[in-house]
């Protein structure tokens, strides 16, 4: 009985020495360098972010602006790209002339002078609207930017023709597959190597349509991640990456990240092995991926030597951080 005892507590010895010593970062090679900075809708006006719902209308809760920027706009991109940003993100919808709108909301009431859903509408009924019609930061006693966003809705071509050589983020806004197809096809017939510079993340059904159609972009989607997730924290101290982590766009809440094995050199070594990048957001506390690291506070979170991805919804303050 004691022979038999002794044997399971030395194997139970052997088999927590190997996970430490599969998981331990003292092994682990480390990527020196800065973070990459990945701009959430470029440069934005920032709102009150408090008890949010899909309803809400965030230009309708501006706060006092400290630019003249509009999202999602090509001047927002460039200044994203200005400020430090390696990666911006866009917003997608198709349009019924065969277009790809670059704008956030599903409806055009909350920011612009145009009503209804936005991807029931013709690229030319929306190069006509106002962008910054609906933004106020006192309850609707004034609106700065009425009149500053006539025609500053840009399509997707018109984006990926401007910015040929800079890093995107597609966000796809719906859960439509045939959307997945229409964007897999615009993907495709642009040159290998401006493909590489694009990732694209939405709805669980358009992904899983452009990861069939268009299988060498990085996508993400919110099934892709927690697959991703669960498997790794189920097995990954084995050291084998799950098939869900691999080319894909992993994001992980700083809340998250010290409970992933190996986090986070080996993770994230094991990440880029299986060609998928990583980015780090703000704590998770349900809902969606929205927080990003905007503060020093948040940004303290992450090793001090982290060099991998950021994802912040202020890359003028987080670029600076970055530089510090």
């Amino acid at each position: 009985m004691r022979k038999k005892l002794r044997y399971s507590i030395a194997a139970i010895a052997v088999f927590a020495a190997a996970v430490y010593l599969n998981n331990t970062n003292l092994l682990a090679s480390h990527r020196e360098g800065k973070p990459v900075l990945l701009a959430h809708r470029g440069i934005a006006q920032r709102f009150d972010e408090r008890d949010l719902t899909n309803d809400t209308c965030t230009a309708a809760r501006m706060l006092p602006p400290k630019h003249d920027y509009l999202e999602n706009t090509i001047l927002s991109m460039r200044a994203g790209f200005d400020l430090g940003a390696d990666i911006v993100e866009v917003d997608v919808h198709p349009t019924t002339d065969g277009e790809f709108a670059i704008f956030h909301d599903w409806m055009l009431d909350c920011r612009t002078n145009g009503h209804g859903v936005t991807r029931e509408h013709s690229m030319v009924e929306m190069k006509a609207l106002d962008i910054g019609y609906g933004y106020t930061a006192d309850g609707g006693k004034t609106f700065p930017f009425r009149g500053a966003g006539i025609g500053q809705m840009p399509t997707l071509a018109e984006v990926l023709q401007t910015f040929p050589d800079r890093r995107l983020l597609i966000n796809v806004k719906s859960r439509d597959p045939l959307e997945g197809e229409k964007l897999a096809a615009v993907l495709n017939a642009l040159p290998g190597e401006h493909r590489e510079l694009i990732m694209v993340y939405g709805g669980d059904e358009p992904i899983q349509t452009i990861r069939r159609l268009a299988p060498d972009i990085k996508t993400a989607s919110r099934a892709s991640l927690k697959a991703c997730l669960l498997a790794y924290i189920g097995y990954g101290w084995t050291g084998i990456l799950p098939q869900a982590c691999k080319n894909t766009m992993m994001l992980v809440p700083v809340n998250i990240a010290p409970w992933l094995w190996g986090w986070p050199d080996r993770f994230l070594n094991r990440m880029e092995a299986g060609n998928s990048v990583v980015f780090a957001l703000g704590p998770y506390r349900g809902g969606d991926f929205s927080t990003g690291i905007d503060t020093p506070e948040l940004l303290a979170k992450l090793p001090a030597d982290y060099s991998r991805g950021i994802w912040t919804n202020d890359i003028e303050a987080t670029g600076k951080l970055r530089e510090n």
